[in-house]
């Protein structure tokens, strides 16, 4: 809570944050280091059905990036509306998607006309 409460950054936080001082959390989660007593900086989405859909994980002193974490929440939102579809790397909503499939192989630039 000091960290909330103290980091001007946090400020506009509208949502619940928590803390995992026994490091419940981070076990189960896998990034909880014991040698340390320190949790690696782990980034999870989990889409509504309770699967796990990404995962990032950083060293202790790597940062995350917020409108990465965003992109990809909205990347799986979409998917979860169009599962024959794939997002590609930099994807935004509104931009064109994939079709995995054999014919795609070795042919992503030419599906964006490059």
């Amino acid at each position: 809570m000091a960290w909330r409460h103290s980091e001007r950054l946090l400020k506009d936080v509208k949502y619940v944050m928590a803390a995992d001082p026994a490091g419940t959390v981070s076990r189960l989660f896998g990034v909880y280091d014991p040698a340390a007593g320190l949790a690696l900086r782990g980034t999870f989405i989990i889409n509504p059905h309770g699967k796990l859909v990404s995962s990032e994980v950083n060293f202790y002193n790597v940062g995350r990036d917020a409108d990465e974490l965003l992109r990809r929440l909205q990347a799986n939102v979409h998917l979860e509306k169009n599962p024959s579809e794939a997002c590609p790397a930099k994807w935004t909503p509104g931009a064109q998607t994939l079709r995995p499939g054999k014919d795609l192989v070795g042919n992503v630039a030419a599906a964006f006309g490059k």
